[in-house]
């Protein structure tokens, strides 16, 4: 009988410390991924990471284009009104001027191309989102990747919803204090009149017009920190 119970305690003892030694692995793992003082972008050790530096609070009117020079865009000129980016899943293409407002306010945008990621697929990363602050989703007509990750001046395309560069990515990006603009600016619903998550500008596949802002800024409005 002693040997059972000592057999037994062997084997709870060995399953704590595994416990324990997995869930020290995935800390370590998670910690590498948070922005420091010493790594304030740690995005740039994730394997096909794409960076380009904006300017930010340049800002259209509802009826104007930005050409941007990505797509989707990560940076440039946008629109005065930012997408809703506490949580929100988009079930239809959204405005791009819209959703770069957003990215300048420190959220994660998560595109995905609806030809190619549909069903489970797409709950998988509407797992990633929901009830989380500063980030998003939708759908993303003509991309030419499954998905693509946005914050400023940052992106990443992929095919597979369960890559783990997408949490590497969230990690290291969302509200880094260090990779955007806006350090504090708020990702809560405008609401109507403004912009109403329920009812979002929709997206726009043409190509811009002659007349469109360019990532220079000419023809942008200089903002007032919105």
């Amino acid at each position: 009988m002693p040997w059972l119970l000592i057999g037994a305690i062997a084997v709870i003892v060995v399953l704590a410390v595994g416990v324990i030694g997995f869930a020290l692995t995935r800390e370590s793992e998670v910690s590498a991924w948070r922005p420091s003082d010493d790594n304030r972008d740690p995005s740039l050790a994730i394997p096909g990471i794409v960076t380009g530096q904006y300017a930010g609070q340049q800002h259209v009117n509802a009826q104007q284009r930005v050409a941007y020079d990505r797509s989707p865009p990560f940076g440039g000129p946008h629109d005065a009104y930012w997408a809703a980016c506490n949580g929100v899943v988009y079930p239809t293409p959204v405005r791009s001027e819209n959703m770069v407002h957003s990215l300048e306010h420190g959220a994660v945008w998560i595109a995905y191309n609806p030809d190619q990621i549909t069903g489970p697929a797409v709950q998988t990363l509407a797992a990633k989102v929901q009830g989380q602050d500063y980030t998003m989703m939708s759908p993303y007509p003509g991309l030419d990747q499954p998905i693509a990750l946005q914050s400023w001046g940052h992106e990443l395309k992929l095919a597979d919803p369960n890559d783990p560069r997408i949490d590497q990515f969230i990690s290291s990006l969302r509200q880094n204090q260090y990779a955007y603009p806006e350090v504090g600016a708020s990702c809560d619903a405008l609401g109507p009149g403004y912009f109403d998550p329920d009812n979002p500008p929709p997206f726009d596949a043409s190509p811009p017009p002659p007349d469109a802002v360019t990532m220079d800024g000419r023809g942008a409005q200089a903002g007032n920190g919105g």
